[in-house]
């Protein structure tokens, strides 16, 4: 093989004649320019260390602050500007070392010792600074009063003040990704009697009088016995870890689970909707994928800026920035875990049934798109077939946990097979070549979007490896998308990665050439792609056929549908002095009961990094005040105008409500992770509570989640309203329940994608979609509009 050839750096053979040795120089080199890129990456990496470890200290303000302190000691003829600490510490010395020390040196002068004391106590003067000014600003940070201001509402005069300080206290320079760190607060833990109220005050509207007087016992019979002794418990660990929350939910929530990932866990992005910059396959993967190595670098670099709020002034927690790439799942027998690897210099390609190795650096650099291109290019032109078993190998990453773990074990753990997982699962990322063709069609919209979104959530269920952090999926007329492992991080994390790669790809910085292909030219000896070699027994085979067939059943089952809506949008939403979230989450109440003729109980995410590893709370969006809103339009009717005034009036108090119940989410004042890590400390200490295994095995019929846009977005749609994104979606939590995501886009788009199960005959996204369509249309219509869409 040629590859196994020029990764040959020495060859030697013994002979009669001697030791003849050959060196490849080609080979010494990549060596030497490897090394020299690693050593550079260490050393930005240590300075970046140090300058997120004094964040909000400077350089700059530490030279400022020795140099003051110098200036008046010298103003004020200060004998000794260390205040005595020089000789307080040479008092200190064993003689033995100060007898070497004058031996060896020479006498240090009075004003070099002048100096060096300066130096001393300045730095320790500035280190007090920056200490005193962190811990100012973690407790500034832990005033949420700002998140309070009615939405559309210039913020109160005490607001602005606080922005200020806070500005202030967080330095002039502008912050790395964690530089924000030390300074964030922990997320509290709410008292037992508040989360017991506001779960009950959720459920009322979903559960008859009989129902909820049990209810309410039960949380009357909990608060008073099992809770304190839980509590304290919970809150001993606020204390001592990082966050109460985020460990217990990664390992129980997402690790745990036997269940397959894909369809389950697993979520997707999907491509621009209107725009198709090439058809070339190659050339897209090209500037794609170069464009996510540059955001890994800037990662790497800390050099991508942390996702601020309240007009860049509050910062939110970027832990979940350090297992984006390098990242892979691995499957347990009872539990799975997150393996991250430091460095990873290539990705792992998968087409037509066969794996690659695509080493992304040569000659000490990162390849340019065009050669990118040439290599996937050489993919594609390959045309030798798959191995035994080894097409179909990825579904073991689609079906069960188990018996992904099982097989592992024991095909996977040495020899050529474990190599060849080793280069999948330490990959940057993992990407697959797709030989079908997706892409909105104007002619067919419904069907088309409807196959895009299913490719992307699980495609065939073995060409994506679903173990990775995620996978880029390429198609063959030059689409493409994203599909996310769940447990690493949240949807607001791969939505920032994939902005950028949009932003970057059809525009100046990337773009193509006028023939589709990228710009730049092919390298004219750059090693071609690394072919994988399995070695499959007939045991692992069938392990694999049975994985697939699981997540055939799975995927076949998937009823996905996804609409731009586009008759309005946020802005007139906002004109009507509303919050377009609470619009959309009030809208989906009115369709779910269309829909089913019932309410349910709804979950929307709602993030909680305004805290050290913050991840996300639950906005119980189902309340009394929205589902009174709902009955009035569907069993009073909106016809008459003392009508609509009345709806419209109950539709603004259902969403303030709405906003209030989200800021307390963000805010630590939720429900559903208090009782969950209550949960958990229950089955450490062996107890057993009935209100709490009641609340934890309700589900969730109607699951729904925002992808935000980040306020930093990369392009503008005012100027480019044809770059519009699709967003992304994820599979239904409940075999008989809807999965809703949606984008607000611009000012006038909403992107909805809905899932639900085939098999229920409950469900139906089509339908489910038509009615949110129709939901916002009769929203609006309660608002009064002129001739130009403004409210009146």
């Amino acid at each position: 093989m040629a590859e196994a050839h020029q990764a040959v750096a020495f060859q030697f053979t013994v002979s009669g004649d001697g030791i003849d040795c050959q060196m490849s120089h080609e080979a010494l080199r990549q060596i030497y320019l490897s090394g020299v890129h690693s050593w550079k990456k260490r050393f930005v990496r240590f300075r970046n260390g140090m300058m997120t470890g004094v964040y909000p200290g400077s350089p700059a303000g530490l030279a400022a602050v020795v140099a003051c302190y110098m200036s008046c000691c010298r103003y004020r003829r200060v004998a000794d500007p260390s205040l005595g600490l020089c000789a307080a510490l040479g008092r200190r010395l064993p003689g033995a070392v100060v007898e070497r020390m004058s031996s060896s040196c020479p006498r240090v002068s009075a004003d070099v010792q002048h100096v060096l004391g300066g130096v001393l106590v300045g730095t320790g003067l500035w280190v007090g600074v920056v200490l005193a000014a962190r811990t100012a600003l973690r407790c500034m940070l832990s005033w949420h009063g700002w998140i309070e201001a009615p939405h559309g509402a210039p913020p109160p005069w005490r607001t602005r003040l606080w922005v200020l300080l806070v500005r202030l206290l967080s330095g002039g320079t502008d912050p790395m990704l964690y530089s924000f760190q030390t300074s964030l607060p922990r997320l509290p833990v709410p008292a037992v009697r508040d989360t017991c109220r506001r779960y009950l005050e959720s459920v009322r509207p979903l559960l008859d009088d009989g129902e909820y007087a049990r209810m309410a016992t039960l949380a009357g019979d909990f608060e008073r016995g099992l809770a304190p002794r839980l509590q304290r418990y919970l809150r001993l660990k606020a204390w001592w870890a990082s966050n109460y929350v985020s460990d217990w939910w990664e390992e129980y929530v997402y690790l745990h689970g036997r269940g397959p990932i894909m369809v389950n866990s697993n979520y997707y992005a999907m491509d621009f909707l209107y725009v198709f910059p090439t058809s070339v396959q190659a050339a897209r993967a090209g500037n794609a994928v170069h464009a996510i190595m540059l955001y890994r670098r800037a990662l790497d670099r800390a050099q991508v800026a942390p996702l601020m709020v309240l007009q860049g002034a509050v910062p939110t927690c970027s832990a979940q920035y350090e297992r984006m790439f390098n990242t892979t799942r691995v499957p347990g027998v009872e539990a799975d875990a997150v393996q991250h690897v430091a460095e990873s210099r290539h990705v792992a390609v998968y087409h037509r049934g066969r794996y690659f190795r695509v080493t992304l650096f040569y000659d000490g650099r990162l390849l340019h798109p065009r050669e990118i291109e040439q290599q996937m290019a050489r993919i594609l032109a390959d045309e030798s077939p798959p191995q035994d078993g080894e097409e179909f190998l990825a579904a073991l990453t689609a079906g069960e946990r188990a018996p992904w773990a099982a097989a592992r074990n024991a095909h996977f753990a040495r020899g050529v097979n474990r190599r060849s997982l080793d280069a999948v699962e330490k990959a940057a990322f993992f990407m697959t070549l797709d030989d079908t063709e997706q892409r909105f069609d104007a002619d067919d919209p419904v069907r088309s979007l409807d196959a895009f979104a299913k490719a992307l959530l699980h495609g065939k269920c073995h060409d994506r490896w679903f173990d990775k952090s995620f996978n880029l999926v390429v198609f063959a007329n030059g689409t493409m998308g994203l599909n996310a492992e769940h447990s690493w991080a949240d949807a607001p994390v791969v939505g920032h990665l994939w902005e950028h790669v949009l932003s970057l790809d059809p525009g100046p910085v990337l773009g193509y050439a006028e023939d589709g292909h990228c710009r730049g030219e092919p390298h004219p000896s750059l090693p071609p792609p690394q072919r994988l070699r399995w070695d499959l027994p007939a045991e692992c085979r069938e392990a694999i056929r049975g994985s697939l067939a699981v997540a055939r059943s799975l995927a076949d089952d998937v009823d996905a549908h996804v609409f731009p809506f586009d008759d309005f949008g946020k802005g007139l939403i906002k004109r009507c002095r509303v919050s377009p979230d609470a619009f959309v989450q009030i809208a989906l109440q009115l369709a779910h009961r269309r829909d089913k003729g019932a309410f349910c109980l709804t979950y929307e995410s709602a993030m909680t990094r305004l805290f050290l590893e913050g991840r996300t709370e639950t906005v119980r969006s189902c309340t009394a005040e929205t589902c009174a809103f709902v009955r009035a339009m569907d069993d009073d009717g909106a016809a008459a105008a003392t009508t609509r005034e009345c709806c419209l009036a109950l539709l603004r108090r259902a969403a303030e409500k709405h906003q209030g119940m989200y800021r307390a989410a963000m805010t630590g004042r939720g429900i559903d992770r208090h009782l969950f890590c209550l949960y958990v400390v229950s089955k450490f200490m062996g107890e057993d509570s009935p209100f709490l295994r009641e609340v934890l095995s309700e589900p969730w019929r109607l699951s729904t989640s925002q992808t935000p846009l980040q306020p930093d977005t990369l392009r503008n749609l005012e100027r480019h309203p044809e770059y519009v994104s699709l967003g992304g979606g994820f599979g239904p939590v409940a075999d008989d329940g809807y999965g809703v995501s949606y984008i607000i886009v611009g000012e006038d788009l909403i992107n909805f994608h809905v899932s639900s199960k085939h098999s229920s005959p409950e469900t139906d996204s089509h339908r489910f979609g038509a009615n949110i369509r129709r939901a916002m249309l009769d929203m609006r219509d309660l608002f009064q509009l002129d001739d130009d869409g403004d409210v009146k």
